[in-house]
C-alpha cells in the first residue's frame, strides 16, 4: 500500500510493492506487469512515478521490457553449470557496455569473470550460470 505520509518516494514504494509481488509469486516469472495506466489508477500515482518504479525493477533485473512491448517479470532461466577447479578464481562485476552488448544482457545484470588456473578467462552472464566447485 502506498503511504503518502512516508518519507520514501512514491515510486520507491510502488517498486517495493511490485518487488514483493514478484518475490511471493503473485507476479510469476513470465507474467506481465500491470500496465502503466492500471498502476496509475490503482495506486493514484502519476505516470512519472510508475515509470520510475518499473525502471528500478528493470535495473535490478527483475523485469524486462522493450519499446512497444509490455513489461514482463523476467522469465525463469535454466542455468548452465560451470565447473570450477583448483586455482580457478571468480569475481562478480557489472559489465562494460561492449560486454553487455556482446552477451546480449540487459542493463543492470551482473557478469561473472572466471579466470582458470591456466590463465584462460570466461565472461558469463551471472543470471544464466551456476558455479560448482569440482571435488
Amino acid at each position: 500500500m502506498i503511504d503518502r505520509s512516508s518519507d520514501r518516494p512514491l515510486y520507491q514504494q510502488l517498486a517495493d510493492l511490485l518487488r514483493e509481488q514478484i518475490k511471493t509469486g503473485k507476479l510469476a516469472p513470465g507474467a506481465f506487469v500491470p500496465s502503466e495506466s492500471s498502476l496509475m489508477q490503482e495506486h493514484a500515482l502519476g505516470r512519472p512515478a510508475v515509470r520510475n518504479a518499473v525502471s528500478v525493477l528493470r535495473q535490478e533485473g527483475l523485469v524486462v521490457s522493450a519499446r512497444g512491448a509490455r513489461t514482463q517479470v523476467r522469465p525463469a532461466l535454466e542455468r548452465d553449470v560451470v565447473e570450477l577447479g583448483a586455482g580457478d578464481e571468480v569475481i562478480g562485476r557489472m559489465p562494460t557496455d561492449p560486454e553487455r552488448r556482446d552477451l546480449g544482457i540487459d542493463p543492470g545484470e551482473p557478469i561473472l569473470e572466471v579466470t582458470r588456473a591456466d590463465g584462460q578467462k570466461l565472461i558469463l552472464p551471472a543470471g544464466a550460470h551456476q558455479l560448482r566447485v569440482s571435488r
